[in-house]
């Protein structure tokens, strides 16, 4: 595999179509800066969060093994992450809604592999390790919370998007890459931001993707804990960004009940949020999760299932109430007077199964061109086809060898010779075959008997749909990954010249030594060449801090002259508070 991943006990059950998504992590990629970078965040953060955090956090950071003095290596991480039954994997960005969830539901967490840049300390509109590792990682060390991520994940990966959803996740993926990329132009910039604007206000009704992505971003991403008038942060978004967390505890951050009606509250996920939800306690997480579950097609199945599948364009599943799982893309419908639908098809490959197992000969080689079947019982016989014993079958003709006419209610007939049928393990009936077949609904023809054999579900109704295959192994190119990258930024050689800078400063500090001939000259050059770089002589300054120097003197006069540009000023007030603690 490209990726190289060592697979552990966790990330051996993941299903292959996920490991497309999986990278290896570029950790000789990031620069002595970006390691700067993930020091300052995370000693703020730590310094702050401490005290507004819920208290599962900091007890997290030590057990997952998250240090504050640099990046996180992947396999260090998963090493830790396996005592409490979960494990990390390595993304570019943004990853499809779908499948980011179906990692969650098999215990894996998906951390982006990039780390925000030095101008978006506080914010960034783009996932990266420092969300993912110090923001996600933490909270999961708590068992209840870590039940309802996992519990998320297994219902929300069978969610049903939209067709435009897929696009809104392109648009967004693209607007986060060109705000986080230095090099990126304000034209490239404004049309990106632009073309979300446009999706957002024609998106129409939200699909049960683009409702269950706002309860992950209210609650996983944004999420508070406890009352109203005094809430703990817990959302990883919240405890991965400087700004946001101290931001979100003001008055200027509306703070609503958390509630199913979370779900139709839309974000931007490139800018600061103006309201947040307060959960009680994570107990009440899970329960509103079920109770959107309730409501989802996975659960009710009918019409409206399919209609959402045949609007999604992909891959989804339908179970009848035999149990029997038809999966593909779904194209068309056809209802009876009372709206209920009498026949279902699919076009291109189709795969059938039972309890999320393929049916043997009925994968998406043999059905390559598309499955169609009718539902609900025969026309003036109460008793359904799923429900017959062996003697109701042969009293109505359905058995081994005959020609036989099924006309069920709705007007859908079905003639043909028997071939054979299908059961379960418990002996229910899933299956009909015919040779010499014609199906029609009323006078339109459906199936003729040259397409070769007619393999006819059997089920009473829909009990269920949902997104993605039943049998994780019927579609060899599930998924899709995107084919805009994150872009990997090109620093000038003067830009270099700084992070090698950086690094000679980061092996001063790990030494416990400072060679202050050399130490002056980096402060020396800093000033001559590197004048808006602040984060660096921050570093100095808290190697020599007390020192009683006249260059530690020198290095405060310096960063308090760097203070009057009003975009650093926080930041550098902040960074020598922490020192002087």
């Amino acid at each position: 595999m490209k990726n190289m991943m060592k697979f552990n006990k966790v990330t051996e059950r993941l299903p292959k179509h996920l490991h497309q998504f999986i990278v290896k992590q570029p950790y000789n990629e990031y620069t002595a800066q970006n390691q700067a970078v993930w020091r300052y965040v995370m000693r703020m953060n730590i310094d702050f969060l401490s005290k507004v955090a819920h208290e599962s956090y900091l007890e997290g950071l030590k057990k997952t093994g998250i240090s504050t003095e640099e990046i996180p290596r992947m396999e260090g991480m998963n090493r830790i992450l396996k005592d409490i039954g979960w494990a990390a994997v390595s993304v570019d960005g943004f990853i499809p809604p779908n499948a980011f969830m179906e990692f969650q539901a098999y215990n894996v967490l998906v951390i982006a592999s990039d780390i925000r840049t030095i101008d978006h300390l506080e914010y960034t509109p783009a996932p990266d390790i420092i969300h993912e590792a110090a923001g996600h990682a933490p909270i999961i060390a708590n068992p209840e919370y870590a039940e309802y991520l996992r519990r998320f994940g297994e219902i929300g990966c069978k969610a049903i998007s939209s067709s435009e959803d897929y696009e809104m996740y392109e648009a967004i993926r693209l607007l986060s890459i060109l705000k986080e990329d230095p090099n990126s132009s304000e034209e490239e910039i404004e049309n990106a931001q632009q073309k979300v604007e446009e999706l957002q206000n024609t998106m129409g009704e939200l699909s049960e993707m683009a409702q269950i992505r706002n309860l992950h971003w209210w609650t996983v991403e944004y999420g508070l804990i406890g009352t109203l008038e005094n809430p703990k942060i817990y959302g990883a978004g919240l405890l991965s960004s400087l700004g946001e967390s101290k931001k979100c505890l003001t008055n200027k951050v509306k703070k609503v009940p958390y509630s199913i009606e979370s779900a139709t509250q839309n974000f931007d996920i490139t800018k600061p949020q103006p309201q947040l939800y307060v959960t009680p306690d994570f107990a009440h997480l899970s329960f509103v999760l079920e109770e959107f579950a309730n409501k989802m097609s996975l659960r009710n199945g009918g019409l409206s299932g399919v209609q959402k599948l045949i609007k999604s364009k992909n891959i989804g599943t339908v179970e009848l109430s035999t149990g029997l799982q038809i999966s593909g893309v779904f194209s068309n419908v056809i209802v009876d007077n009372n709206n209920k639908p009498i026949y279902i098809q699919t076009t291109g490959p189709t795969a059938l199964a039972s309890r999320d197992k393929e049916l043997i000969g009925h994968g998406t080689d043999y059905h390559l061109e598309g499955f169609g079947s009718p539902l609900g019982k025969l026309k003036g016989i109460n008793l359904a086809i799923e429900d017959m014993f062996p003697k109701d079958l042969e009293v109505y003709g359905i058995y081994e060898g005959k020609k036989t006419t099924l006309l069920f209610e709705g007007n859908i007939k079905v003639e043909g010779e028997v071939i054979t049928g299908k059961r379960d393990l418990k002996g229910k009936i899933l299956l009909i075959s015919f040779k010499n077949c014609t199906v029609t609904h009323n006078d339109k023809v459906l199936f003729k008997p040259e397409w070769g054999i007619y393999d006819m579900a059997v089920g009473k109704e829909i009990i269920s749909a949902y997104a993605g295959p039943a049998s994780v192994n019927s579609f060899k190119d599930l998924g899709e990954v995107s084919s805009t990258k994150t872009h990997k930024i090109s620093y000038s050689e003067e830009e270099i010249k700084l992070h090698k800078m950086y690094q000679e400063i980061a092996e001063m500090r790990k030494s416990g030594e400072v060679d202050f001939l050399r130490f002056t000259q980096i402060f020396e050059k800093l000033k001559a060449s590197f004048a808006s770089d602040w984060l660096l002589p921050m570093e100095m300054y808290e190697l020599i801090y007390q020192s009683d120097t006249l260059l530690e003197k020198e290095i405060l006069a310096y960063l308090t002259k760097l203070k009057k540009n009003k975009k650093h000023e926080q930041l550098i007030a902040n960074g020598i508070y922490l020192i002087s603690k």
